[in-house]
C-alpha cells in the first residue's frame, strides 16, 4: 500500500502534508501535489492534515487512475518538502466534481 494525492487537490494545493512526511516524497505540479508511490512508506502521517482530505490509501476502490498520475508525475515534477501558502481561490475549489478533466495541468510547480 501506499499514499497517493486524489482530484481534490487540484487547485487548493494544501501543501500541510509536505512539512509532516518523513521521506520528502510530495512532489510539486502547477496546480496540485503528487506522492511518489515508490518512495512512500505508508507510514500515513500526510493524511489527515490535508484540509481537502485529497490523500487516500491506494488500496481504496477506484483510484486506479490516480496511482498512474502520481507515479507518472512524481517522476516529472520538481520536489517540494516546505510548507507554502495554498493557491489564493483554493477555499472556493475544495469539493468542486469534474476537477481533473477541467482544471489538471501536466506544467510542474516551484518545488524547493
Amino acid at each position: 500500500m501506499t499514499y497517493i494525492v486524489t482530484d481534490n487537490c487540484i487547485r487548493c494545493k494544501y501543501t500541510d502534508c509536505v512539512e509532516v512526511c518523513p521521506v520528502d516524497c510530495f512532489y510539486e505540479g502547477e496546480n496540485m501535489l503528487v506522492i511518489h508511490p515508490d518512495e512512500c512508506i505508508d507510514c500515513g502521517v500526510c493524511e489527515p492534515e490535508c484540509p481537502a482530505d485529497a490523500i487516500k490509501p491506494d488500496t481504496e476502490p477506484g483510484l486506479d487512475k490516480w496511482l498512474k498520475i502520481n507515479t507518472e508525475y512524481a517522476e516529472k515534477w520538481p520536489n517540494i518538502t516546505i510548507k507554502r501558502d495554498p493557491m489564493p481561490d483554493a477555499d472556493s475549489y475544495d469539493g468542486k466534481p469534474g476537477k481533473y478533466e477541467e482544471l489538471f495541468s501536466t506544467e510542474p510547480g516551484e518545488g524547493d
